[in-house]
């Protein structure tokens, strides 16, 4: 492309290509990509296709598409073609998240093919499948935000003695799987304040329920699973918030101080060290 919307997002950068987990456009389309191990499957150059790897899909969406139909439109056309962007860098398997101001759907590219999945509850975690993760939801119906009532057996007197017992079965464990129903539940029961400061606060509230926190899920290679940053954006003015598992204040890069007509890539570091306020 010779022109396209401007962007902002984490991106691992290499030759000067940004290799984005998740961006936002000067129009408020959203993407992210998030691991899917063992379902994603890519395919060989098809003619007479749109033949985007991987690694492209998130500029290449987010570079033409205003609105989540207008990427719909696009993918309809696209091959999801296996090619690497260097012998050091192999393709990801991914499903995506993608959104604007109105709704949010699921990208998923699998040996039956690219499907795009209508996603109400704006939620994705990694693996398994989306369908099946929603379709998991149901045996968490029960749960509520509410006081517990007793429904054990009738006539039976129980009372709660602790609040937020509506909540008991919510599942704790650090599985992909139930971190989706976690941050369903708290993403649809949250309560945000009137405020820009009050929805940027929130949010991270919420993704911290489903954080991982190093040393929870060991590694094969030795490693530990772990959050490495979080982030959101508001869509319509174009500033991007993060922080990092060393540093959890809130950062703010706003796209629009930028040249968005340029033709160079810009890039701020991730905050990473521990940046803690002395009170006295």
């Amino acid at each position: 492309m010779t022109k396209h919307f401007a962007m902002i997002g984490v991106a691992y950068v290499a030759d000067d290509y940004p290799l984005y987990y998740d961006a936002t456009n000067e129009v408020g389309l959203s993407m992210a990509g998030l691991n899917f191990p063992e379902n994603a499957e890519w395919r060989p150059y098809v003619v007479g296709k749109d033949n985007v790897t991987p690694f492209e899909l998130i500029p290449w969406i987010l570079g033409q598409c205003s609105t989540l139909e207008e990427a719909r439109e696009k993918l309809e056309r696209i091959n999801p073609l296996d090619e690497a962007f260097s012998e050091n860098l192999p393709l990801s398997p991914l499903h995506w998240l993608i959104a604007d101001a109105k709704k949010s759907a699921v990208i998923e590219i699998t040996r039956g093919g690219l499907n795009l999945i209508d996603n109400p509850v704006g939620v994705l975690t990694n693996n398994p499948p989306f369908r099946f993760q929603m379709l998991r939801l149901a045996d968490y119906m029960q749960l509520s935000c509410h006081p517990a009532k007793n429904t054990f057996a009738e006539d039976f007197p129980l009372s709660a003695y602790s609040r937020g017992m509506g909540a008991i079965g919510l599942p704790g464990d650090c599985s992909s799987a139930s971190r989706f129903v976690r941050a369903a539940f708290t993403k649809l029961n949250s309560v945000c304040g009137s405020s820009e400061a009050d929805s940027v606060a929130q949010f991270f509230h919420i993704l911290a329920s489903v954080e991982q926190v190093r040393g929870c899920v060991r590694l094969e290679n030795g490693k530990c699973e772990m959050t490495l940053y979080s982030s959101c954006c508001n869509t319509r003015t174009g500033v991007f918030y993060y922080r990092t598992y060393g540093n959890s204040r809130i950062n703010a890069v706003d796209m629009h101080r930028e040249e968005l007509e340029g033709d160079m890539l810009v890039s701020y570091p991730l905050r990473r060290e521990d940046d803690i306020f002395a009170v006295n």
